[in-house]
């Protein structure tokens, strides 16, 4: 690529890294806040039944994996620019 544009490449490939490990942390930052507010409940009807469902944690995880994912994608593909390059 010219004029070093595999740096872009790699940069915003490791802000994907960055932010797919923070989604992943806040993910379960929230799913143990959920999980420790029911623990303390006497009505555990909707921990045991899961209902309704809160999707928020694992589509913040998942949404993360995918993150990092593409990420670790884009710094392969700017590194093998670079060196190729």
């Amino acid at each position: 690529m010219p004029y070093n544009d595999f740096w872009i490449l790699m940069g915003i490939g490791g802000l994907f890294v960055l932010l797919g490990l923070a989604a992943i942390i806040w993910g379960k930052i929230e799913e143990k806040s959920y999980y420790d507010s029911l623990s303390s409940r006497t009505d555990l009807r909707e921990y045991l039944e899961h209902w309704p469902q809160r999707l928020e944690p694992g589509a913040l995880k998942v949404g993360g994996w995918i993150a990092i994912t593409i990420g670790l994608l884009m710094l392969a593909l700017g590194g093998g620019l670079w060196f190729w390059g």
